[in-house]
């Protein structure tokens, strides 16, 4: 596993571009990171808040979930989240133009209905929608936390919909090589969730125990689960914190392997290169970019 890059503030929702470079979110600065295949780092955009989640577009903007920010809890470089920020600028989310920088809002709490408190991981669909979890917030000084969905919404601005609530503080999402099923993990369940979609932007009302969605797996022991990507095969590599390192499961709920990283807070898998065969995993704790050979290829995202 090498290490690309490092000094990021807690980076996350990585996408892998056709140059080789990546761009990340760096949720505790509040800013959008390019690394090139070198390791430099530019600048993207600010968007303040706590950018996440990103997804290229049908039409090449990045379109960001920005949840709003974190507090943070500093241990000699090791960054962790810890619950709202004290300067909370609300759950959006973002389309952002690469080449300017310009960040324009595109759906913000209370838009179409829907409450927005922590959007989290977004992925596109072959219509040009996207899927994206909100993950809530934590708020210890009231001692709340929110009760969350997963919404669909429309890139011209003209429609945003809470699919499925409840849902269990999602985090990653991802969509089957067929598009026909929608994954989803839940981070203090440590569950990861499927739904059956007929439609762009429409789910079958399957249910499992404790609510929507179909369980597929859960570990043993104490973990929890962050983002995820998919492979070509159709696996489901999910970012496991507590164990260090991803899951990858099979659409049937098998545990495939276990791939060990070397930070407690390993939060996103991407893939990329002319075979999509590179892994890019965001060790988030530690501030690092790290690339590895997967053993097989991801899927290749919409856009």
């Amino acid at each position: 596993m090498e290490i690309v890059a490092s000094g990021l503030r807690f980076p996350e929702g990585p996408v892998v571009m056709a140059d080789g470079s990546v761009i990340l979110t760096e949720i505790a600065a509040g800013r959008i990171t390019r690394v090139s295949p070198g390791g430099s780092q530019s600048v993207v955009a600010i968007t303040g808040g706590g950018p996440n989640g990103l997804a290229i577009g049908p039409d090449d903007k990045l379109y960001c979930c920005n949840n709003g920010g974190f507090n943070w809890n500093d241990e000699g470089g090791f960054l962790t989240p810890h619950g709202i920020a004290d300067d909370y600028s609300g759950g959006r989310i973002e389309r952002i133009d690469i080449e300017t920088g310009a960040v324009e809002i595109l759906y913000k709490s209370g838009d179409h209905g829907c409450i927005l408190r922590g959007p989290n991981d977004i992925v596109f669909d072959e219509q040009g929608g996207f899927w994206f979890t909100d993950h809530g917030k934590v708020d210890y000084a009231n001692r709340a936390h929110d009760i969350v969905g997963i919404f669909y919404g429309k890139t011209d601005g003209s429609h945003l919909e809470e699919v499925i609530f409840p849902s269990n503080n999602p985090n990653g999402c991802g969509l089957s090589p067929d598009g026909k099923t929608l994954y989803a993990a839940e981070t203090y369940t440590c569950r990861l969730m499927k739904f059956n979609v007929t439609a762009p932007g429409k789910v079958a009302p399957d249910a499992g125990p404790g609510g929507p969605g179909i369980p597929v797996y859960r570990p043993a022991g104490y973990k929890f689960f962050d983002s995820l990507a998919v492979e070509e095969c159709g696996n489901i590599c999910v970012a496991t914190i507590g164990e260090c390192g991803i899951s990858v499961i099979a659409p049937d709920g098998e545990l495939v392997e276990f791939v060990a990283t070397p930070d407690i807070f390993t939060t996103n898998i991407a893939f990329g290169g002319d075979d999509m065969m590179d892994a890019y995993i965001c060790l988030s704790g530690t501030g690092q970019l790290a690339k590895t050979r997967w053993k097989r290829p991801g899927l290749k995202l919409q856009f």
